[in-house]
């Protein structure tokens, strides 16, 4: 393991004595507050500490099995030995540096996924249906749960807009990575002739905010309109001004509900969205200026990047950010998402290790 992550790993167990010594006295106790807080560092830095007294272990054991290999009677029983404990060196170390990574804390927020057609009329809209269809589809696979709640249908069926609020575990933290956008290359269902056509759409992913910590809007940068909502949605989605659209002045963000039953509940949905993008907003600026500082890939927050290509004639899936190629573009497209999300996982994964031994260095 680096010299680096061994500093980083002490850390943690000096700290770990200094929280069972603050956890163990009356006042912190008294303050329920502070000893919350404390209580959920310790469950973390003990989780670390465990895990690398059992890699200072097994380091032990692997120098003990390597001595012992000089002894020809034990030396069977000690290759075994050093084996075992290599491998479980090799998993340890893995799992430790990703203990140590810096962790987003939104990653296991519910998410809004927004999905617009770009360029390429009618064939854009069917694509920004079939990525909503392999966004639902991955859903699925892991028991999350979706609701659309917003939606603006084209004449062929796709979308022109639509907006699924998604929630699971850890929702945002797999899906975080899609925000950009995506190309095409496909024959459309409207070609007579069998020539390939390219459109795009733009995806957004949006955590939903934590209501405890989202940020504060002051009701009078707000204008509220509603308007009878269009589309499916059976006799009532018709009758009333149920559907509801807000605009933040200061900034003109824009978001719109009109999947409820009443005004009141697509007001509330909506005003959710709203906050999710102006602290999307916020998270972007961020972004821009650590990029000038640390280049990276992933998580830029520019949405005009084209971050990923669709080919149907060739069957391949290439994400741009990583260099990443899959032929098996139909899988993926049924919602067999694993492959890229861990790939792009991985990705940050390296550069969040290579901040850290470039700040551990310094």
């Amino acid at each position: 393991m680096k010299p680096f992550l061994i500093q980083q790993l002490k850390r943690y167990a000096l700290r770990l004595t200094e929280l069972d010594f603050l956890l163990s006295r009356e006042d912190i106790m008294a303050d329920m507050s502070q000893f919350l807080k404390l209580s959920r560092e310790h469950a973390e830095v003990s989780a670390v500490a465990s895990r690398f007294a059992r890699f200072q272990q097994r380091s032990a054991d692997l120098i003990t099995a390597q001595a012992m290999m000089d002894e020809e009677e034990m030396r069977e029983m000690a290759e075994e030995e050093a084996a075992s404990a290599s491998a479980e060196l090799q998993s340890l170390e893995a799992e430790l540096q990703r203990m140590l990574l810096p962790k987003d804390p939104d990653d296991a927020r519910p998410a809004f996924v927004e999905i617009r057609a770009g360029t390429g009329g009618d064939e854009s809209a069917l694509f920004a249906g079939d990525l909503l269809r392999m966004y639902t589809r991955f859903a699925e696979s892991q028991a999350w749960r979706c609701e659309i709640v917003s939606e603006s249908v084209s004449e062929l069926g796709g979308y022109k807009e639509v907006v699924v609020r998604i929630e699971g575990d850890q929702v945002y933290g797999a899906l975080k990575f899609e925000s950009g956008g995506h190309r095409v290359q496909r024959v459309p269902a409207t070609e007579t002739q069998g020539r390939i056509h390219t459109s795009a759409c733009t995806v957004a992913v949006l955590a939903e905010p934590d209501e405890a910590e989202a940020i504060k809007i002051n009701p009078a940068d707000l204008r509220i309109d509603t308007y009878r909502a269009s589309g499916a949605g059976g006799q009532h989605i018709n009758k009333t001004d149920s559907a509801v659209r807000i605009t933040h002045l200061p900034t003109g963000i824009i978001a719109e509900c009109q999947d409820g039953r009443s005004q009141h509940s697509n007001k509330a949905q909506a005003l959710k969205v709203l906050t999710a993008r102006i602290q999307e907003k916020d998270r972007s600026e961020r972004a821009a200026k650590d990029a000038a500082e640390r280049k990276s890939l992933i998580g830029s927050g520019d949405r005009s990047d084209r971050i990923r290509t669709y080919n149907f004639p060739q069957g391949r899936l290439t994400d741009h950010r990583i260099n990443l190629t899959l032929y098996k573009l139909l899988t993926i497209m049924e919602g067999d998402l694993k492959d890229v999300i861990y790939a792009l996982q991985a990705y940050e994964a390296a550069e969040q290790l290579a901040v850290l031994e470039i700040g551990a260095t310094a």
